[in-house]
C-alpha cells in the first residue's frame, strides 16, 4: 500500500492573491520545493486535489487549467513527481467531488492503492480538513490555525517537516 500526501493546489502549493487561469499567472510558493522534495525523499506520493470552480463560472476551460497544471508539474518536476493531478470544475453543481466532500481522495485511493491511515490532506481551508477527515486521512491546514486539523503550520515546507517528525 501506498502513503500520499493530497495536496490542494491554490494557497498551498501556489499564490491565489490573484486567480491563477493561465500558466503565466502560476507563482509557487519558494517552501513548496524543499517540503515536497523531502515528501518524495521520504516515500510518499504526491497527489493534487483542486476545487477549480472557475470552470462552471465560465472564467477559464478544462483546457486552461490543463495548461496550468502541465506548467506546475513543469516547475516542480527538478524536485518531486506529482503522481496524479484531480480536480472538481463544478462551483454551484452537487458534487462529491467538490471539497468538502472526500470525493476526489477516495477515487484516488482506489486507483492507486494508497492506505489513508498513512496519508495525508493538505489545505489551507476547513473544506480541506474536511475532506480529508472524510476520506479517513490524516490532516495538517497551513494558514489560519484549525482545531479540526492534526497539524497546523504556516506554509508547506513547515507542514511536511512535521509529518516527516512525527
Amino acid at each position: 500500500m501506498t502513503r500520499a500526501l493530497f495536496l490542494d493546489r491554490d494557497g498551498v502549493i501556489n499564490d491565489n492573491k490573484r486567480p491563477v487561469n493561465k500558466p503565466q499567472d502560476l507563482i509557487i510558493y519558494d517552501n513548496v520545493k524543499n517540503g515536497l522534495q523531502r515528501a518524495n525523499e521520504n516515500g510518499y506520493d504526491i497527489f493534487v486535489v483542486t476545487n477549480q470552480g472557475g470552470i462552471e463560472l465560465g472564467f477559464m476551460t478544462h483546457s486552461d487549467l490543463k495548461e496550468v497544471h502541465a506548467e506546475m508539474v513543469r516547475q516542480l518536476k527538478p524536485y518531486c513527481t506529482i503522481k496524479d493531478i484531480m480536480y472538481c470544475p463544478d462551483y454551484h453543481r452537487k458534487s462529491k467531488y467538490r471539497k468538502p466532500e472526500p470525493g476526489m481522495l477516495l477515487e484516488l485511493r482506489d486507483k492507486y492503492s494508497i492506505d489513508m491511515n498513512q496519508s495525508w490532506m493538505i489545505g489551507d481551508m476547513e473544506t480541506d480538513i474536511t475532506a480529508g477527515k472524510r476520506a479517513g486521512c490524516k490532516t495538517a491546514k497551513i494558514g489560519k490555525r484549525s482545531k479540526q486539523a492534526d497539524i497546523n503550520g504556516s506554509n508547506l515546507e513547515e507542514v511536511v517537516n512535521k509529518i516527516l517528525e512525527m
